[in-house]
């Protein structure tokens, strides 16, 4: 276990799985922001090498996945806890990532790419970077975005502060997605897609494309 000493707030990089402490930290919580880092973008092929989880206490948590590692008990149990929201940018790819790699069936979520197609109708710019600086007023560095995920044991602080940058202002963006939405009259629209993204998730994890064309 390591810590990063530079962050302002709570920040450690785990392996395997979260510890007894973290675990708790994140269980007393209505809402956690979580992103995921892979070898590539296609399930079953590119394995998954990092799960990142912050609070609203801007309390992070990296958990390097090992080769091979199937699954990861504690963090199985909050990805599903029911009472928790898990808040992703492009949920569609991180639900599918964790369901392959690690079994697990995350539930309830918010994706702030489907939040912001819904609400943000003015732009076509609905990546994270642009989403962030304009509902977060912060500029993310996307330097570290493809790099090599899978050498868990020697990621390098470049990619350990990109990994949790992106989950740190997902859930300032995700607030701030929500007042958009009930302005606009959305807000029951994107519940109803948020439910159907581990729907759309298996699909791609199965392979399955164009299912709904004619």
């Amino acid at each position: 276990m390591a810590e990063i000493p530079s962050e302002p707030h709570a920040f450690v990089v785990l392996d395997g799985d979260l510890n007894a402490e973290w675990s708790e930290r994140f269980a007393a919580s209505t809402a956690l922001a979580v992103d995921t880092e892979a070898m590539g973008l296609i399930h079953g092929r590119d394995r998954l090498c990092l799960v990142q989880i912050c609070d609203d206490k801007d309390q992070v948590a990296c958990i390097r996945i090992a080769l091979g590692q199937s699954e990861a008990p504690r963090l199985k149990a909050l990805m599903e806890a029911a009472t928790i929201e898990k808040v992703f940018h492009f949920a569609r790819f991180d639900v599918a990532a964790l369901a392959t790699g690690l079994g697990i069936r995350v539930n309830p979520i918010f994706c702030t790419k489907v939040g912001s197609r819904l609400a943000r109708t003015y732009t076509p710019r609905h990546g994270l970077k642009d989403l962030v600086m304009e509902l977060v007023g912060v500029e993310l560095d996307k330097q570290a975005q493809s790099s090599d995920w899978g050498r868990v044991d020697e990621l390098t602080d470049v990619q350990l502060a990109y990994a949790a940058n992106d989950a740190r202002y997902l859930l300032p963006a995700r607030r701030q997605l929500e007042v958009m939405l009930r302005r606009e009259g959305r807000w029951e629209l994107a519940q109803s897609c948020f439910q159907c993204i581990p729907v759309m998730s298996d699909l791609d994890r199965f392979r399955f494309v164009n299912t709904f064309e004619h």
